[in-house]
C-alpha cells in the first residue's frame, strides 16, 4: 500500500467520526493526523472518496466555504446534504461556523 493511499484511508477514518450536523476542515484533519501542512492532500482524499460511508460533505475549508462542492454530483448536493443535517449554508458559506465546527484534535484521543 503506498503512502498516499494510506494517508487517504486515515483521512476517511477521521471523516467517518464527524458527528451528524457538524463539520470540520481539511486542515483540522491534517493537523490531527500529524501532517499540519497537508490540508490540500486531505482535500484530494475527500474529492477521491466515492464511498457513501465517508461523509466528505462535512469537510470544508478553514473559513467554512464549500470549496469541494464541484466534486459532488448535482449542482448543490454538498449544500443539500449539509442542510439536511441542519447546517445553514448561504452563498456556499456555512453560517455559525464556529458553532458547528468539530475539531478532531479536541474531540478524539
Amino acid at each position: 500500500m503506498d503512502s498516499e493511499h494510506n494517508f487517504f484511508e486515515k483521512c476517511y477514518q477521521v471523516a467517518r467520526l464527524i458527528p451528524y450536523g457538524r463539520v470540520t476542515s481539511y486542515g483540522a484533519i491534517a493537523t490531527y493526523l500529524g501532517s499540519a501542512r497537508s490540508a490540500r492532500m486531505v482535500g484530494w482524499a475527500m474529492n477521491a472518496s466515492k464511498n457513501a460511508t465517508i461523509p466528505a460533505h462535512r469537510v470544508v475549508n478553514r473559513k467554512g466555504l464549500l470549496t469541494g462542492k464541484q466534486h459532488f454530483e448535482g449542482t448543490n448536493l454538498m449544500q443539500q446534504l449539509l442542510e439536511n443535517e441542519g447546517v445553514v449554508v448561504i452563498k456556499n458559506q456555512i453560517q455559525n461556523f464556529e458553532n458547528v465546527f468539530w475539531n478532531p484534535s479536541e474531540e478524539l484521543i
